[in-house]
């Protein structure tokens, strides 16, 4: 995919995230590096599994992306909550 596909898919795959995670947004260059990170998690897990990760610009792709990007996000709440406390 070229990088302005995997911009494109992070930055709904991290919207979509962000709003099944915590409801709201992050802003929009953290979203699009969420879901970019996410995308590339989510492959990952997916391939463990035995599935195919991100396979092109579809919705496969962007439900491997989005449920990359929650565990990202969860993980990135989990950490920036417990600093602040």
């Amino acid at each position: 995919m070229s990088i302005v596909a995997w911009i494109v898919l992070g930055l709904v795959a991290g919207f979509i995230a962000s709003k099944i995670v915590d409801g709201n947004g992050q802003g929009a260059l953290i979203d699009i590096l969420l879901g970019i990170v996410g995308s590339v998690v989510g492959g990952w897990l997916f391939n463990t599994f035995g599935m195919p990760g991100v396979v092109g610009f579809n919705v496969y792709s962007l439900l491997v992306a989005v449920i990359g990007a929650s565990v990202v996000l969860g993980l990135y709440h989990l950490f920036t909550r417990s600093s602040r406390s």
